[in-house]
């Protein structure tokens, strides 16, 4: 890049809660993108098994296409044409994708990045709260809170599994508001 250059690198995050929107958000700023005429491209983590191999699939129905990775690394490696990477549920890769993320940036690329901010606990959710700090633009959705109707930003898990990564869908969790969802948590506390 020489120095007449407009320096456009920079890394978006899009979080909240499961159902509220993230991946149609990532899909909607690619579409504008694609709209546009830049070269992008899409990645999603391997462990995210609810979508076919080649795409990312909305609640809402919009989808794009998407290539699969194990690693943050494998991002870096495949992504040296692009000015544009979205990147959905960001969330199920380790530490390394936030460097990973801001390599892009240095170089001049924008990054879209879409991911639960929490846990099914309400804890901060693995590398998330990393890229938000390293982010200059946070964007956090919401659902609806099915118990009260109020922004839900949490992601109620209906079984009691410890495990940390539970791949579901609506079976599994509800969007719930913060009182709610700490209801839920203290009666499933004193069982």
């Amino acid at each position: 890049m020489n120095s007449s250059d407009t320096f456009k690198g920079k890394i978006e995050v899009i979080c909240g809660s499961m159902f509220s929107g993230k991946t149609e958000e990532l899909i909607k700023r690619l579409k504008k993108v694609e709209l546009n005429g830049l070269k992008y491209i899409v990645y999603r983590p391997k462990l995210d098994s609810r979508n076919p191999e080649n795409k990312i699939i909305s609640h809402a129905k919009s989808e794009i296409s998407a290539s699969i990775v194990s690693s943050a690394k494998e991002i870096l490696k495949l992504s040296k044409e692009y000015s544009v990477i979205g990147i959905d549920e960001a969330q199920f890769f380790d530490r390394s994708i936030v460097e990973v993320c801001n390599a892009l940036a240095n170089q001049g690329v924008r990054i879209i990045v879409a991911g639960l901010d929490m846990d099914y606990e309400g804890n901060p959710f693995g590398p998330m709260p990393y890229l938000m700090a390293c982010a200059e633009e946070v964007t956090k959705v919401h659902a609806i809170c099915v118990e009260t109707g109020n922004p839900a930003g949490y992601s109620f898990r209906k079984n009691e599994s410890n495990n940390l990564v539970l791949i579901g869908e609506k079976k599994e969790y509800s969007p719930l508001s913060r009182e709610a969802f700490f209801k839920k948590m203290a009666k499933r506390k004193e069982k």
